[in-house]
C-alpha cells in the first residue's frame, strides 16, 4: 500500500561480520551477513517473498530458509559461496548506506530476534575498535583459530568456543601488549591463559546497561549467569556471554590445550621446537578407552541437513546429562561428524556419526564398572 516513489527510496543494507569481516576467514569458509531493512519491511516478508526470490536466482544454490532457529536466517551456496543471511529490521523509514549500525539508539526499540540478529555486527565491530593494531590481531588470530581447529575445540554449538569467543581471548592480550608482533601475541595468548581463573570472565571493557529492557550479563542480578563456567563478554551492548554453551568436560579439554599450547610456546622461544608442533592434530581415537557413538538418519539430503544440525545442537545436553553421573568425569565430543554407515539403510537415507570420548570413574575397590544410561539416553531423545 505505499506509493511507489517511496519505495524506491526506502534502501536496505547488507552488513557482513564474524570471520570475514575480521579479515580472517579462510578459503570455503562461509560468510556471515546481515540484511538490515527499514520498519515497514517485516520478518514474515524475508523468509517468504525474499526467500522465494532468492530460489529463483541461478546463483543460488541449496536455499535453506531456518526461521524457527535461536538466531533466525537463510543458509544458501551464491555463486559458489556459503553464505549465512541474517535479517533485523530498524525504526527507521528509510536504511541509507550511511547507517551506523553502533548507534545504540538505534537498537532501542527493536525485538529480541532482530537484537540477536544485530549483536554479531555489533560486537564484530567493537572487537575491531578496541584492540590497538588490527594487522597484528588479524594475523595472530588466524594462528589461534587454525589452533583451535586442528586441537579439536573450535564449535561453539558443541559446546566449545566459536570464532567470536576465540577473537576476544586474543583481542583481551592484544590490549594488554599493544606493541606486540603477532607471533609475541600468539605466546602471550597461552601463557595469559594458562593463568586464567575460570570462571573469571574475559571483558574488553565494562559492560553497560543502557536501560533499554535488554539483559545484560551480570551475575550480581541474574542468578543463571552465576553457572556460567567460562564467561567471554561481547563487548557491545547488550553485553551477553559468549561462551555460554561451555560444559565442564569442554573447559577441562580446553584448558589442557591451552596448558599444552603454553609448553609448547615456551619451546619455539626457546628455539627447542618448531612452530608446527603447535599444529599438531592429535588421534582423538587413540586418547580413550571409551567411546559412545551417537548417529542419526534422515531420508532426503537436504532434510537430512536440517534434522542433522538439530540433532547437532541437542548433543551438548546430552554431554552435559553425562557430566552429572557421579561414575563420569569426562565426557569429550569430537566437534566434527562424520558420515554414517550406508549398510541397511535406503540407498536415498543418509547417516550422521557423533563420537562422545568417556572416562569412568569406578567406585572404590571396585574392579568392574556397571554403567546404565538409560535414563541420559532417554533424556537427550526426549529434547
Amino acid at each position: 500500500g505505499l506509493p511507489q516513489c517511496f519505495i524506491e527510496t526506502v534502501g536496505g543494507k547488507i552488513f557482513t561480520f564474524g570471520s570475514f569481516r575480521l579479515g580472517v576467514h579462510s578459503k570455503g569458509a562461509d560468510i556471515d551477513a546481515l540484511c538490515v531493512a527499514p520498519e515497514h519491511v517485516e520478518r514474515k516478508d524475508f523468509f517468504s517473498s525474499f526467500y522465494e526470490k532468492l530460489t529463483q536466482q541461478e546463483e543460488a544454490k541449496d536455499v535453506q530458509a531456518l526461521e524457527d532457529a535461536f538466531v533466525p536466517l537463510i543458509k544458501m551456496v551464491f555463486d559458489g559461496i556459503q553464505i549465512d543471511l541474517l535479517f533485523a529490521r530498524v525504526v527507521l523509514k528509510r536504511v541509507s548506506e550511511k547507517l551506523n549500525l553502533m548507534n545504540d539508539q538505534l537498537i532501542k526499540n527493536v525485538d529480541q530476534r532482530c537484537l540477536r540478529s544485530l549483536n554479531g555486527y555489533r560486537a564484530t565491530e567493537e572487537i575491531l575498535n578496541l584492540v590497538p593494531c588490527a594487522d597484528s590481531f588479524r594475523l595472530a588470530l588466524k594462528a589461534i583459530k587454525l589452533w583451535a581447529k586442528r586441537r579439536n575445540i573450535y564449535s561453539n554449538a558443541l559446546g566449545f568456543l566459536g570464532g567470536v569467543s576465540w577473537a576476544i581471548l586474543l583481542a583481551r592480550v592484544c590490549q594488554l601488549y599493544p606493541n606486540a608482533t603477532a607471533s609475541i601475541l600468539v605466546c602471550k595468548f597461552f601463557k595469559f591463559y594458562s593463568m586464567w581463573t575460570w570462571p573469571y570472565p574475559v571483558l574488553l571493557k565494562q559492560a553497560l546497561d543502557l536501560d533499554f529492557g535488554f539483559p545484560v550479563w551480570d551475575p550480581r542480578i541474574h542468578v543463571s549467569d552465576r553457572f556460567h563456567l567460562m564467561p567471554v563478554i561481547t563487548p557491545a551492548y547488550p553485553s551477553q556471554n559468549s561462551a555460554y554453551n561451555v560444559t565442564a568436560s569442554t573447559r577441562a579439554v580446553m584448558v589442557e590445550e591451552i596448558n599444552r599450547g603454553h609448553a609448547i610456546a615456551q619451546e619455539i622461544q626457546q628455539d627447542k621446537a618448531d612452530w608446527s608442533k603447535l599444529f599438531e592434530t592429535p588421534n582423538f581415537f587413540k586418547k580413550y578407552k571409551h567411546y559412545i557413538v551417537l548417529m542419526a538418519s534422515a531420508p532426503t539430503e537436504q532434510g537430512g541437513a536440517e534434522w542433522f544440525r538439530l540433532v547437532e545442537s541437542k548433543i551438548r545436553h546430552l554431554v552435559g546429562n553425562l557430566e552429572n553421573r557421579p561414575d563420569i568425569s569426562l565426557a569429550h565430543i569430537h566437534p566434527q561428524s562424520f558420515p554414517g554407515p550406508k549398510a541397511g539403510f535406503d540407498k536415498d537415507t543418509r547417516s550422521t556419526l557423533w563420537f562422545i570420548g568417556v572416562v569412568f570413574e569406578k567406585a572404590e575397590g571396585s574392579q568392574v564398572l556397571n554403567i546404565d544410561m538409560t535414563l541420559q539416553f532417554e533424556g537427550f531423545a526426549d529434547y
